[in-house]
């Protein structure tokens, strides 16, 4: 079996992983069916990474960084992140750790799905309405150490007896808005320094993030872009290393695969739902890229 399929890593796999060692990392996590928050130890953070990456996520998930370092893929994408460093990932995110030092720290929380969120459909500030599946920004002290309050706000309200949901709502609305206003200033200082050909690569990247399902050609994005087929793939091979059509093929193998792991769809209806015209080109094309037919790779 192909041991890099994403697994999922939800509230229920965190709390198995959590709860056998509740009473030694007490002080660092807290768990409800609404909100898993972690509060900084860099022990805790290493019994979720050690689970055998690649994990894939369904929730929301907001962090900060406020020592060590680390390198993790995120969609795709190899990022590094060091103290400083403001982290969002979006449900559908698929997350590969690499190498972490061991001063790591880091403060969160995931928003699971019985959490009231604090924004209507439609409502969401831009950095989280979907426009993006990640992303980490360095931030300065001060944007620091006011995510800092807003989470020690949270962290001391939910251990209140028969806490009042609406505040930890608001907090997190707080917390929503802090990163948004820190994601829409960087965006515009990158987009004024940035090269004309990083930005059309980081605009593929996302474009393919959220629509390979769909999407499968070249031409697709190109035309999103506004930009020919031919200028498109060679921009993003000078820029990356590897081809446009590598980078949808990625994308989507990851898709199948939850899929395949995670559902039980017939392989069939896969197929339909990701736009391929019949099952047997389906198989073909994930024979061809991962060694394995569907049904080998799911029972194995």
């Amino acid at each position: 079996m192909n041991k890099s399929q994403p697994k999922l890593m939800d509230m229920m796999r965190m709390k198995d992983i959590f709860m056998p060692h509740i009473e030694q990392i007490r002080e660092h996590v807290y768990f409800s069916n609404e909100i898993g928050i972690l509060h900084g130890d860099p022990q805790v953070f290493r019994m979720l990474i050690h689970q055998k990456p690649p994990f894939v996520i369904n929730d929301h998930r907001l962090g900060f960084i406020v020592s060590g370092e680390g390198r993790v893929n995120f969609n795709l994408v190899d990022r590094h992140i060091s103290a400083g460093t403001l982290i969002y990932l979006a449900p559908g995110t698929i997350i590969n750790p690499i190498s972490f030092s061991d001063d790591l720290e880091i403060f969160g929380f995931a928003l699971f799905a019985d959490f009231p969120m604090p924004f209507a459909q439609g409502q969401m500030p831009s950095a989280f309405n979907g426009q993006v599946r990640d992303f980490q920004l360095p931030a300065s002290e001060a944007d620091i150490q006011t995510a800092r309050h807003i989470f020690d706000a949270l962290w001391h309200l939910v251990h209140q007896p028969d806490y009042h949901r609406p505040t930890a709502t608001s907090l997190v609305s707080a917390m929503m808005h802090h990163y948004d206003a820190i994601y829409r200033r960087h965006a515009e200082q990158l987009s004024a320094s940035q090269s004309r050909e990083q930005t059309i690569f980081d605009r593929f990247i996302q474009l393919v993030n959220q629509h390979c399902a769909a999407q499968h050609q070249i031409s697709y994005y190109a035309d999103r872009l506004c930009l020919t087929e031919r200028y498109l793939s060679t921009v993003i091979r000078q820029t990356s290393g590897v081809t446009a059509k590598e980078w949808i093929d990625r994308a989507l193998i990851v898709r199948i695969k939850v899929e395949l792991m995670h559902t039980d769809k017939p392989v069939a209806r896969i197929a339909d739902d990701l736009n391929f015209p019949n099952p047997s080109f389906f198989s073909k094309y994930f024979k061809r890229l991962t060694g394995l037919t569907p049904g080998i790779f799911r029972e194995g």
